[in-house]
């Protein structure tokens, strides 16, 4: 196949990797791309969100399947575009994307579908954002209702910093401006990637990552700094679950409406003591979890992308998948996430690679004037680790991030740790 990935992070870096391990080898594409991805896709200095250009381009190639990556392309339609161009994508439209795009879009389409979420207040003033505050009491927890790379909420007990955030958020859309106050959430946290078509939902593997900059959840949210699966403390029956009360009733609900959903919707959940709820909604893959799912992959990625962009998910044989654990830690650049430091030198990934089982992924990566590598964002980089169990897992991301030289850079150090002590815990029920 000939396929196009439109996306320059450590996403789409992962599913060109995965992409790229496939044989027969495939014709690879990448828009704009990112030095990492130059090993196994032709890259094109294509602006990502501009609907228009990338369906010029695919046709230009004569592709035959067109993957878009990230949430931002999503929300402005280039999905649509690529559609309205007679060529097949991996993505859901601009107004399914909405799922991802507005919290409040969300929330009324849980409510419409009867699955199961927080209690939320969406609030359009500071003054009604205070009111709900006090309605929920600490922790508090404070949405911005639009993208916000993966920062936009804030948990605290301090609720000036909460009435801070939301007074941010709002004035930051102006007239358009809302927040969602949720109740906070007991339990840990899981993600699960569902495929679908419009129609059928085809669950992945789940897995868990670490929103919080410091070890022990401490700081502020980042984009995500690790991840790890498999999750040997979730309930058996999660994934079926999640499928059937979840996932296939938002599916309906979108297409009852005439905004069938086609792509993946990234379910957020609390495993909580009055049972499962959802955190959020997203409309891609997310990272980091997807670098350690995908690793674990075993059939052939291309041929599922093409029966979700195609309406053919129900024809397709059950996902395979190894019982080897990864881990996957997030190298991040000095500053990171406050104010990230650019154009450092970055040295030792060919050093990471030759270590058994390990690969480096590219997030924030340039090449400068001279063909050096250097840093370009908040995340630089991922390195994702297989093992036989996680404590394996663990040891090789880790040896592999040693290697890894960029000035100022730093990581977690406990990604996956609770998991592998048996730590990790499901609050019992009606406790």
């Amino acid at each position: 196949m000939k396929i196009l990935v439109v996306g320059n992070g450590a996403r789409e870096h992962a599913i060109v990797h995965a992409l790229g391990s496939e044989e027969p080898a495939h014709e690879l594409h990448a828009a704009p791309g990112n030095p990492g991805m130059a090993a196994q896709a032709e890259l094109h200095p294509v602006d990502a969100n501009d609907g228009r250009a990338v369906a010029a381009l695919a046709r230009s190639l004569g592709v035959d399947l067109v993957v878009v990556g990230p949430e931002a392309p999503l929300v402005a339609g280039v999905a649509d575009a690529v559609r309205e161009a007679g060529l097949p994508v991996f993505g859901p439209s601009a107004e399914a994307a909405r799922l991802e795009g507005s919290k409040a879009f969300a929330k009324d389409v849980m409510a419409a579908a009867n699955v199961p979420t927080a209690m939320a207040h969406v609030c359009t003033t500071v003054e009604q954002v205070a009111e709900a505050l006090d309605a929920f009491g600490a922790p508090y927890v404070v949405k911005d209702d639009g993208l916000a790379a993966g920062k936009g909420v804030v948990v605290t007990s301090d609720r000036e910093v909460a009435l801070e955030h939301a007074r941010e958020a709002l004035a930051a859309r102006g007239d358009e401006g809302q927040v969602v106050v949720e109740e906070y959430l007991d339990g840990p946290e899981v993600s699960l990637f569902c495929l679908c078509d419009g129609a059928t939902v085809v669950p992945m593997v789940p897995a868990q990552d670490f929103k919080r900059v410091g070890d022990d959840d401490a700081g502020p949210n980042t984009g995500g700094m690790g991840a790890y699966t498999p999750l040997d403390w979730a309930p058996s029956g999660l994934v079926a679950e999640v499928v059937d009360r979840i996932a296939q009733p938002t599916v309906d609900e979108m297409a009852r409406r005439g905004t069938p959903f086609s792509g993946v919707l990234y379910v957020g959940l609390a495993l909580t003591s009055r049972g499962t709820r959802v955190v959020e909604f997203n409309a891609r893959f997310g990272d980091p979890e997807i670098q350690t799912v995908l690793a674990r992959l075993r059939t052939p990625l291309s041929g599922v992308l093409l029966a979700a962009a195609t309406g053919r998910l129900d024809a397709i044989e059950p996902l395979r998948w190894s019982d080897d654990a990864v881990v996957n830690v997030v190298v991040a650049s000095a500053g990171y996430p406050e104010a990230p430091r650019k154009g450092d030198a970055i040295t030792g990934i060919e050093a990471a690679q030759a270590l058994d089982g390990v690969h480096v992924l590219h997030a924030g990566t340039a090449r400068s004037d001279d063909g050096g590598l250097r840093s370009a964002g908040g995340r630089v980089l991922s390195v994702v680790a297989r093992g036989a169990d996680l404590a394996a897992a663990r040891a090789a991301a880790y040896r592999g991030v040693a290697l890894i030289g960029l000035d100022g850079s730093h990581h977690r150090s406990d990604i996956a740790l609770k998991a592998e002590r048996g730590e990790v815990t499901v609050p019992p029920a009606g406790v």
